[in-house]
């Protein structure tokens, strides 16, 4: 029985393990199985990159006080972060990356960078 390409169903020769024709195939179908794992990792990672454009863009010192309101206008969404810190006293810091905030309470941030 010939082995087929696992992508297009061509008849492969040359190694015995070799599952593709040609890198093209290899590629298309690895594409496709990770579809849906990929298009969720894009969408975090856009949200992940547009947060940080934000704090940079809200802190261009390294430390401001801001409201929740003007980071919401700005389209920084508060689910989207990489890391937490939580400081000896319970003080509890967000991080997309290198920027970062703390919840001053009453809607009210501090914006910081960590260096």
């Amino acid at each position: 029985m010939a082995r087929l390409c696992w992508e297009c169903d061509k008849p492969l020769t040359g190694r015995i393990d070799k599952r593709f024709c040609d890198d093209a195939c290899r590629s298309n179908y690895n594409n496709r199985q990770n579809r849906d794992h990929n298009q969720l990792m894009r969408n975090t990672h856009y949200a992940l990159r547009r947060n940080y454009r934000i704090l940079m863009k809200l802190n261009p010192r390294g430390k401001v006080k801001m409201s929740r309101k003007r980071m919401l206008e700005e389209g920084f969404s508060f689910e989207y972060i990489t890391q937490m810190y939580r400081t000896h006293k319970g003080a509890l810091y967000c991080y997309v990356y290198n920027q970062g905030y703390l919840d001053l309470g009453n809607d009210w941030f501090l914006l910081v960078k960590r260096t």
